[in-house]
Formats: C-alpha cells, structure tokens, sequence
C-alpha cells in the first residue's frame, strides 16, 4: 500500500522511523532515516530504514571474500530495488531480497510512497560497502 502522508504511513512503520540518516546522506538523493535494531556489536546489524517518496541510495556493492552481503525485509509502503543489468523489482511488506556479495544494486521508495524496509548485514570476512554513482532521475523516473 503506497502512503504519501507521513503520519497514515507511520501507523504501518512498526520498526519506527528513527532519526534522519545524516551520516550516509552523501549517498542518497532524498531524506532517509535510520532506526538500528540490534547492536553493531552482537555480530548480525539490523536496522530499519525509512525513506521519504522518491528517495533512494547510490548504487552500491557489499564487498566480502566470504559471507557477506545484505538482505531487505520490506515492512511498510512501496519501493524499488535493482539489480545492474536486471529489470527494477516492486517492492511491498512481506517482499524479501536476497542481495549476494559482489552484485551491484540500489533500492529506495517509488516516487508517491513512503517506504521502509529492515537492512541487515549479512556476517563475512573482510567485509566492506563500496558506494558508487547516484542513480539518475532519467533511470528513476522511468520506474512505475
């Protein structure tokens, strides 16, 4: 279900907003929020992340010589996640993305909807994010 209205989508954001993802925000275009679920520490990050319509991150890549990746559980509202070189996926609650090691990606909410999804982190060795460019808004825009 797709929520331009902050407060109906909050109702759904069970995981809850957080606070505004300013130490990444270099990396997306739009406002993002960021709400940690579980400590760096305990060995398996969970957060989940919010974002406003029409925000998404770069292009990225987890990095790992083992293990590794990342793995979205979609929670609220409506987004997109890609693949480079594969067609855009909708994404809505209960949506579950496996993202392997080494496969460049981004993912953020359509354009007329909030969107949330849980990130966690998968655990590897010599683990490690390479951010890459900023997903146009010609590739963007070309989305439903």
């Amino acid at each position: 279900m797709k929520f331009m209205d902050k407060d109906d989508f909050e109702k759904q954001n069970v995981f809850g907003t957080g606070q505004a993802n300013t130490a990444y925000a270099k990396y997306f275009i739009g406002d993002s929020f960021l709400n940690p679920l579980t400590d760096p520490k305990c060995g398996l990050f969970l957060a989940n992340v919010t974002f406003e319509p029409g925000c998404r991150n770069n292009w990225h890549i987890h990095h790992a010589t083992k293990g590794g990746g990342q793995m979205l559980i979609c929670t609220a509202g409506e987004g997109w996640y890609q693949e480079e070189g594969k067609e855009p996926v909708s994404l809505v609650p209960g949506t579950v993305i496996a993202i392997p090691p080494e496969v460049k990606h981004w993912h953020g909410a359509k354009k007329d909807s909030w969107f949330s999804h849980i990130a966690a982190e998968i655990p590897g060795e010599n683990t490690s994010n390479e951010w890459c460019e900023p997903v146009t808004d010609e590739e963007y825009n070309r989305l439903g």
